[in-house]
């Protein structure tokens, strides 16, 4: 058997959704990445195994779709999935073992927004040229945008859910337009889903903050 009889089930039509046909893989990229979302606002160790099917999926069905850019997004998603499953449980430093959610320093929002904005351009002119893709730069916006809230997952750092959120605005109707609709439909979970991480992320840090005051107090 080869990986294409494998594979190939996973493609074939499941359900219609306004009488575009929706596969296996879009079903499970939607049922594995609303549980990985969900996890990540949890701060649940869980969600970095389960984020790495998600990608498995997605990349089928980003190839198939002609997103090439998410597509291989999704390879690189995998890499830091790794380096952020290590770091939620080593990256604690002296004393504890567990990652505290923190804020994004100046110096990280420099070459954050530098490299994002190089990161656009490269491929939106890579995708131009290489590809048959019909939406470059929004597939390169997209893509840029998610690898920068993906470091600041691995990091917890809080202002990663914005730079999600601000991700999620532009694959909606990226992913409508070019037939997703499943998926477009999981990314306005996934908006929902970063307001909810966002605000858990924000209360663990004002709470710990908090700590040591009450601490002095005492």
């Amino acid at each position: 058997m080869s990986l294409a009889d494998i594979l190939d089930p996973l493609q074939q039509p499941l359900v219609t959704v306004l009488d575009t046909p929706v596969s296996w893989t879009e079903v499970l990229g939607f049922g594995s990445g609303a549980l990985c979302v969900w996890l990540v606002a949890r701060q649940h160790l869980a969600n970095w195994p389960i984020g790495i099917a998600n990608n498995v999926f997605f990349i089928l069905l980003f190839a198939q779709s002609g997103l090439y850019a998410d597509a291989g997004l999704q390879i690189v998603f995998i890499t830091l999935a790794a380096y952020g499953w290590w770091t939620w449980t080593h990256g604690g430093g002296p004393g504890t073992s567990v990652l505290p959610v923190r804020r994004t320093t100046r110096a990280e929002w420099t070459w954050l927004l530098a490299a994002g904005v190089v990161g656009t351009l490269g491929i939106t002119l890579l995708l131009s040229r290489a590809t048959d893709s019909t939406v470059p730069f929004w597939d390169a916006l997209t893509t840029s945008l998610s690898l920068m809230a993906t470091y600041g997952q691995c990091r917890k750092r809080l202002e990663s859910w914005w730079l999600w959120i601000a991700a999620d605005v532009v694959y909606i109707p990226l992913y409508a337009h070019k037939g997703l609709y499943l998926t477009s439909l999981l990314y306005v979970g996934f908006l929902a889903l970063c307001l909810v991480g966002l605000r858990n992320w924000h209360r663990d840090l004002t709470a710990r903050d908090a700590r040591p005051l009450e601490v002095a107090a005492a």
